[in-house]
């Protein structure tokens, strides 16, 4: 599954995102996902999340 629609994205699942220092090169960060931070149902870019870890970035793919 892509990350463009929020209502795909809960807390606890496993992800990988793109990092803004990332979006670039396109390298991908795994991680389980803290809170939603976008507010729309849905983005062309992928739903921006918080991580556990404290890393902020657009979903790319759910697990």
């Amino acid at each position: 599954m892509n990350g463009q629609n929020r209502n795909d994205i809960k807390p606890g699942l496993e992800v990988d995102i793109v990092l803004k220092k990332d979006q670039r090169t396109g390298k991908l960060t795994r991680g389980v996902v803290k809170d939603l931070l976008t507010k729309s149902s849905n983005h062309p870019h992928g739903i921006k999340v918080r991580l556990e870890d404290g890393q902020v970035g657009r979903v790319k793919n759910i697990y």
